[in-house]
């Protein structure tokens, strides 16, 4: 038997990761947090499939890719998370679970932050945690999926 496939999806500018505001976001790059998400899913016999998009469609295309192929979707949606219906929408489509995270607490930031569209339609979100938060949220896909 082949193991689960977990799509982890990277928004707007984690490109950057480790040269942008290092003070909110920390020196580690994006290789680095999807490193850190591939091994937790080791640990549960999963695997990570990564794709990191500035384009919100890119995204909705590898969601709509995701679904009947991946048992689950970790998202970091960056600056989608507050506006971004259609990666909502088609988050909202997707049959198994999805864990948004955020390397900082959007809820600590500025007001605009405070609001995600992509919360709605996750079975959590894990926020402030940094590097760690990769390894929350692919922990909570395994419980989720153990369920």
């Amino acid at each position: 038997m082949s193991a689960q496939l977990v799509l982890l999806l990277s928004g707007p500018n984690l490109n950057l990761l480790g040269e942008r505001e290092p003070e909110v976001y920390g020196s580690a790059t994006l290789d680095d947090h999807v490193e850190v998400a591939r091994a937790a899913a080791a640990v549960h016999g999963l695997v990570v499939e990564h794709l990191q998009s500035n384009h919100e469609g890119e995204l909705v295309d590898a969601v709509h890719g995701a679904r009947g192929r991946c048992a689950a979707i970790v998202i970091n949606p960056g600056a989608f998370t507050h506006y971004a219906w259609a990666i909502h929408d088609a988050l909202a489509a997707f049959d198994g679970p999805v864990v948004e995270v955020h390397l900082s607490n959007p809820a600590t930031r500025e007001p605009w932050r405070h609001t995600s569209v992509v919360a709605p339609v996750a079975a959590g979100t894990i926020a402030g945690f940094g590097s760690d938060g990769y390894r929350l949220a692919v922990d909570a896909v395994a419980s989720l999926l153990d369920r």
